[in-house]
């Protein structure tokens, strides 16, 4: 087994904020905007590091994915619905909180709650064409909030 012991003054800084999105209609959202709004005064003082954004739901999901075309994140909606059943045919138990709830649920188990982006140089070091998603799957959901941790030195 290899074992590094960092030396105690080469502390690596963090950096946590919660930040609350508006209501979204169900669909995939770009939100990257909004996040790199909120996070970018300490964002850029970052040269190598990690950002960490978690969505504080079960019935909705946040991702990576294409940031120029919307038909895109049209399209990806159209898929899980299509492959998440839903309506009175729907084979779920848990229908407590409407007929769209466990179908979120599954889909924000699809895509996940949390996203490990790398940071350089003060920036999220994305491609090109990628951009943050949250995916609301209720119908009728308030506003989601995401919690993002940055660490690095």
């Amino acid at each position: 087994n290899i074992f590094y012991q960092f030396p105690t003054h080469t502390l690596m800084p963090f950096r946590q904020q919660t930040i609350k999105l508006p209501a979204l209609p169900r669909g995939c959202h770009l939100v990257h905007d909004k996040v790199l709004a909120a996070i970018s005064s300490d964002l850029q003082n970052f040269k190598v590091g990690m950002c960490n954004v978690f969505c504080q739901h079960s019935s909705a999901s946040i991702t990576v994915n294409e940031n120029c075309d919307p038909d895109v994140r049209h399209d990806m909606e159209t898929f899980l619905n299509k492959v998440v059943s839903e309506g009175r045919g729907a084979p779920w138990v848990h229908t407590a909180e409407g007929p769209d709830d466990m179908p979120a649920h599954v889909k924000s188990s699809m895509f996940g709650c949390s996203l490990n982006l790398p940071i350089t140089n003060g920036r999220l070091n994305l491609g090109t064409w990628q951009g943050i998603w949250l995916c609301e799957h209720r119908d009728s959901a308030s506003g989601r909030k995401l919690v993002i941790t940055m660490h690095g030195e």
